[in-house]
């Protein structure tokens, strides 16, 4: 009955990304810490996983309480290898992150950091992703300390209703400015999306992506609206993708 809680902690920036190092030391003092992170950057990755290259693993550290690795795959690789391989078992807890940049409104669904929570909500792990409006490498997590270790320990203690995992979006301001913590539903937006086309010196065509992030739906529910306005945005999100609403719609069509 007092035995620590197992912990995973993981992300999509890299094992060496100041937001997964911030994360760590807020969470240790909760249990047993085990961190599985990819060995370099992965955002946008979504939920992909490996099948066409061999999986590494390699150790970083180990200490009472605390074992660190990281993976040649996907944040979503990640928790499959830790809960296979490294642990043998689930942990008690899942904790992805920090991004470094808002996973707020439609940016969940590129989102390699909340794949990772969602692969933990589909094993039946109570499982937060957090992210910090600000991409930078240079971002201060400091005021999001008090934020993530109030979120991790009511999750710790009262657990997540089955099949739901937390989107949690901090704004990029000091801690004596955040109005505080919001429960909110994902807002709609999307993504203009262009191509700058260029070319090799061997006269090739190649592409690199741009765009820019369009409000749809913005309402003050919403975690883009909180995040705007100063609050820590809680988003509970679910993996069952089923549209509910448009299930008796279309009964009779099919």
């Amino acid at each position: 009955m007092n035995e620590k809680p197992l912990i995973l902690i993981t992300n999509d920036d890299g094992v060496k990304a100041p937001g997964i190092r911030a994360l760590i030391n807020y969470i240790r003092p909760f249990g047993r810490v085990v961190v599985v992170a990819p060995d370099r950057p992965q955002s946008g990755t979504a939920h992909a996983v490996t099948i066409a290259h061999p999986l590494r693993l390699e150790l970083l550290s180990k200490e009472e309480d605390y074992e660190e690795y990281c993976c040649n795959g996907t944040p979503a690789d990640c928790v499959k290898l830790a809960f296979k391989i490294v642990m043998r078992r689930r942990p008690d807890f899942l904790f992805s992150g920090i991004n470094h940049g808002t996973n707020a409104s439609i940016n969940i669904i590129y989102s390699g950091t909340m794949a990772a929570v969602l692969e933990g909500a589909l094993a039946g792990v109570p499982s937060v992703g957090f992210s910090l409006n600000n991409y930078s490498l240079n971002a201060d997590f400091g005021p999001s300390e008090q934020f993530i270790k109030s979120i991790a320990a009511n999750v710790i203690s009262q657990g997540l209703p089955e099949g739901v995992c937390l989107n949690v979006n901090i704004p990029d301001i000091s801690v004596e400015k955040i109005a505080g913590i919001r429960l909110c539903r994902q807002a709609a937006g999307t993504w203009q999306e262009d191509f700058d086309e260029r070319e090799d010196p061997n006269g090739r065509k190649y592409y690199w992506m741009k765009g820019v992030y369009v409000h749809v739906g913005n309402g003050e529910d919403t975690d883009q609206w909180a995040v705007e306005h100063n609050y820590v945005a809680v988003v509970p999100v679910q993996f069952d993708l089923t549209a509910g609403k448009a299930l008796e719609l279309l009964r009779n069509r099919f």
